[in-house]
């Protein structure tokens, strides 16, 4: 079956059902490797799929055209989820021609081999296809060095690679055959793992854009986008920003339970104070999906028990995480117990600190918390709650 984004625009990728784990993140839902041909008097394959998917990419191909038709490769991003096929490619293809940004070229040849024949191409150069006209524009850190976005001019196509994309396996392939609902979710815990690091970067690349008119927008990993663009586009552009919503989460993990206590008043006093709050014990619970939640979250309060005078593992594996997508902007408070040794509390306080996070307070309880205690940690709530209404 051929799916087209416009006359002479298709999509060729493939369906991954099973994965589960992404490079750490959990994919519950599976995902795609997009991959588009786009078809002038001469013919351009728009990214390619990770490699065990080569076969099913090549298929979709011969639905279309005879493979030896392609004279072009873009490669809009190194990441081997969509450049896995370009050895394969080269075998199949030996003349073909293979474009990239400026930074991609040194990556690719560190990835494939010197050998690769490339010819590099920067913002505002085009590529003519007869009746279809590829502009390419570099869009660093968006969110590898050697991102860059092809946009096809005639039918106002975005082909992005990374940015707008989400992990959903499915027999639709655009936006409105599932719905914003669906697809929303998906979007926010992709954004959020893989994307809120380089949100200064993305406000760059958005402003780019804006000059360009875009009715359907194919991104390397999910749905199509054809009808919810203005919707995704003033979604992405507010939380490249850091705009948060008035929310609170609460992430811990205990030993004894008195961690767990600990967390549980807090939650009281958060809530009393009228506070939406979500509350995760990182045993049991899935990191990104965690991660997800504090994408919009304004205040992070994150508890763990002393170990050794050290951090709990899986507080310190979250903690460690956190620091590298560096949500900027929240505020963030850190408890826990300990028994005859302190430290645990002052190193999630350095870890947020490292993340653009401003910690509040620290609140530590001796052993298990109760009466004037657990009064602490509604107080510790509370204080939290008001400081979100006062930012």
């Amino acid at each position: 079956m051929r799916v087209a984004l416009k006359s002479g625009i298709y999509w060729v990728g493939a369906i991954d059902w099973n994965i589960r784990n992404f490079h750490g993140y959990s994919t519950h839902k599976g995902t795609t490797y997009n991959a588009y041909l786009v078809m002038g008097k001469k013919i351009a394959l728009v990214d390619t799929v990770k490699a065990p998917f080569y076969g099913e990419m090549l298929e979709r191909i011969n639905h279309i055209i005879a493979p030896e038709e392609i004279e072009y490769l873009i490669v809009n991003h190194v990441e081997m989820d969509h450049s896995g096929s370009l050895p394969r490619i080269r075998e199949t293809l030996p003349r073909i021609k293979i474009l990239c940004s400026p930074r991609a070229e040194g990556e690719l040849k560190e990835h494939y081999g010197d050998e690769i024949p490339l010819k590099v191409v920067k913002t505002g150069d085009v590529l003519e296809l007869g009746g279809k006209t590829l502009t390419f524009v570099e869009v660093p850190m968006v969110h590898w060095p050697d991102s860059m976005v092809t946009y096809a001019k005639e039918d106002k196509v975005l082909l992005p690679n990374d940015a707008f994309g989400q992990h959903i396996a499915a027999s639709e392939r655009f936006d409105d055959e599932l719905g914003w609902e669906v697809i929303h979710p998906e979007l926010t815990k992709y954004y959020a793992n893989i994307v809120m690091p380089y949100g200064p970067q993305v406000l760059k690349a958005l402003e780019a854009l804006k000059g360009i008119e875009v009715e359907v927008i194919g991104p390397s990993h999910g749905l199509i986008w054809r009808k919810y663009i203005p919707q995704l586009l003033a979604t992405y552009e507010g939380w490249a920003k850091g705009e948060t919503e008035e929310k609170a989460l609460i992430v811990y993990d205990t030993m004894w339970g008195s961690t767990e206590k600990m967390a549980g008043a807090i939650y009281s006093g958060l809530t009393k104070e009228g506070i939406p709050t979500k509350m995760y014990r990182l045993t049991g619970s899935d990191m990104s999906d965690i991660v997800k939640e504090l994408l919009e979250a304004r205040a992070l309060l994150l508890g763990t028990p002393t170990l050794n005078t050290g951090v709990f593992p899986s507080v310190a594996a979250f903690s460690t995480y956190v620091k590298g997508l560096r949500p900027k902007g929240r505020i963030a408070a850190v408890f826990g117990s300990y028994g005859w040794g302190k430290g645990a509390t002052k190193t999630l306080t350095t870890d947020l600190q490292a993340a653009g996070m401003e910690v509040l307070e620290e609140l530590q309880v001796k052993f298990v918390p109760f009466g004037e205690a657990l009064d602490k940690c509604e107080g510790l709530g509370r204080r939290v709650a008001q400081r979100m209404r006062a930012s």
